[in-house]
């Protein structure tokens, strides 16, 4: 009788924790696709569709973003990662490896007995120590020119040379307070393309060719004017065509619309930028009078072209104003060029505000992608940096605030210590992951930089991967953006917590049938 007693409570406490189970092994299996690319010796992940097409990168967030995931807890997490991308650019493998750490944790705590209310007690008064300790961790960086900025840029550029080099001299061009503003993403400066020489420049790319060989291939001191709208005559509908009076206007809008467009020649614009189609007549008019023209430009390129020239984006209608009008609208460029090797237009020295622009080249079409992931991190590290400044880098900073994490324990009191212990395990497990990928045993290299941080009283120590002995990152210049780092730990915090706190999963109902039971329920109530 008692065995059968232990089994049936066995059986409802399995039952009980069915929910954070499942949850649990859908966090481990997401996390498990990404930290193997952690640190400088981690690995990269190939991605195959049902067409056999293939992405290879070293990227979380687009490892997260491209896999195949169906269970909702999983879609949680790379809801997370995506957030952090959007936020700061870079640090999504972190938050997930923490994330998946921290349910782990708390999973094997409830297991032991420990209510799940008592574990997100403990891991709430963890992470706000922990945010507090990395906060107070971060250097600032003294200008653009401290070396600091290119080693951000180096290490998440995962160590390519020539693209932190790249980042760290766009960023001079665009200049320190511009990096500090809350709209301006310095990551969308970066462009890769096959066949390019990696080179920064002011000024902006738009990728469409002119629109004829016949326009001119290279413009110098160019005005710009820029059409949010296509360059055509105000359309007639069918049926007013078909009346004389609705002819009759068709023909004078024909004719308005050859005016407004010598009225741009007569203003001397060298460079159209239209976001939609351009009619023949407008075409034909502007290549006799030598105006570059490229249509169809997306509307994001229309909006970064004319803040770098300075122009106001106009509609077809406006151009019913006077010339005297229309020029107020008009921007400047000091060169514009088609590339026909790129298929590219490049519109440089704007007399707007300056924009730097990084192209990256790539021996090979399957390697564009992955550069342009790298760049585009690095960017975004050199902002966060720029904003928030630096922390030592390898796992360091997190050991050392689990440490201080593990001081403030001894002062909980009841269960909510087992929920400290979890943070305190979570924020050992980027730099353990980081040893790990590297080929070392993480047990022994944690305990010998947990030894090495208290002896000399150094936050920064950690384990250098190519020789496996322990050393100051800060020297070895391996510094990440604190913004980075604290976003990542919050983000896995957060995303931790409301996992741990769904003890029931529902499916529900569809949305069609809902509907139908209101129809059948509408049919009663009219019967009634």
């Amino acid at each position: 009788m008692s065995l059968k007693r232990e089994a049936t409570q066995g059986a409802e406490v399995d039952e009980r924790l069915a929910a954070l189970m499942t949850n649990s092994n859908a966090i481990r299996a997401i996390t498990s696709a990404v930290e193997g690319t952690l640190g400088p010796k981690g690995l990269d992940t190939m991605l195959v569709d049902k067409f056999g097409e293939v992405v290879i990168t070293n990227d979380g967030v687009t490892i997260l973003t491209m896999m195949e995931a169906n269970h909702p807890a999983a879609r949680m997490l790379i809801n997370i990662a995506k957030a952090q991308q959007e936020e700061v650019g870079d640090g999504t493998t972190t938050a997930t490896v923490m994330a998946g750490a921290l349910v782990g944790f708390g999973v094997e705590q409830v297991i032991k007995g420990v209510p799940v209310a008592r574990v997100i007690e403990g891991m709430r008064v963890g992470l706000q120590k922990a945010l507090a300790a990395m906060r107070s961790q971060a250097c600032q960086v003294n200008g653009l020119q401290d070396p600091f900025v290119r080693q951000v840029a180096l290490v998440s550029g995962r160590g390519h040379e020539d693209i932190a080099d790249l980042v760290k001299q766009a960023a001079v061009l665009i200049g320190e307070e511009k990096l500090k503003e809350g709209s301006f993403k310095f990551s969308d400066a970066i462009v890769a393309e096959e066949g390019a020489l990696n080179q920064v420049f002011m000024g902006v790319i738009i990728n469409k060719e002119r629109m004829t060989r016949q326009m001119p291939r290279e413009l110098e001191q160019v005005k710009v004017l820029i059409i949010d709208d296509a360059l055509e005559p105000e359309e007639i509908d069918d049926e007013a065509l078909g009346t004389e009076s609705g002819f009759a206007r068709y023909l004078q809008l024909q004719s308005e619309f050859k005016e407004n467009v010598q009225k741009i020649v007569g203003l001397g614009v060298g460079l159209v930028l239209v976001d939609r189609g351009v009619h023949d007549a407008a075409e034909e008019i502007l290549t006799d009078a030598g105006v570059m023209v490229v249509q169809r430009v997306a509307n994001k390129e229309l909006r970064k072209a004319a803040e770098h020239t300075g122009a106001r984006m106009i509609k077809r209608t406006g151009l019913k104003r006077a010339a005297e009008e229309l020029q107020k609208y008009l921007g400047s460029a000091g060169r514009a060029q088609n590339d026909e090797k790129l298929e590219q237009v490049w519109v440089l020295e704007g007399g707007g505000k300056p924009m730097a622009t990084v192209l990256v080249g790539a021996a090979t079409s399957e390697v564009v992608g992955e550069r342009e992931r790298i760049a585009k991190d690095a960017a975004a590290s050199v902002q966060s940096a720029v904003r928030g400044g630096v922390v030592p880098g390898g796992g360091s900073l997190e050991l050392a605030v689990a440490r201080e994490v593990e001081k403030m324990r001894e002062g909980i009191r009841g269960m909510a210590a087992y929920g400290v212990d979890c943070m305190v395990e979570a924020l050992k497990r980027p730099m353990s992951q980081i040893v790990a990928n590297a080929g070392f045993n993480p047990l022994e290299k944690l305990g010998d930089v947990i030894a090495a941080q208290v002896e000399e009283g150094k936050n920064s120590l950690a384990v250098d991967c190519d020789s496996g002995l322990v050393a100051d990152m800060l020297e070895l210049g391996v510094v990440d953006p604190a913004e980075v780092k604290i976003y990542a730990l919050k983000a896995a915090g957060e995303v931790a917590e409301a996992i741990l706190r769904i003890d029931t999963i529902i499916k529900k109902r569809e949305e069609k049938g809902m509907k139908n039971i209101d129809t059948s329920m509408a049919g009663l109530r009219g019967e009634l």
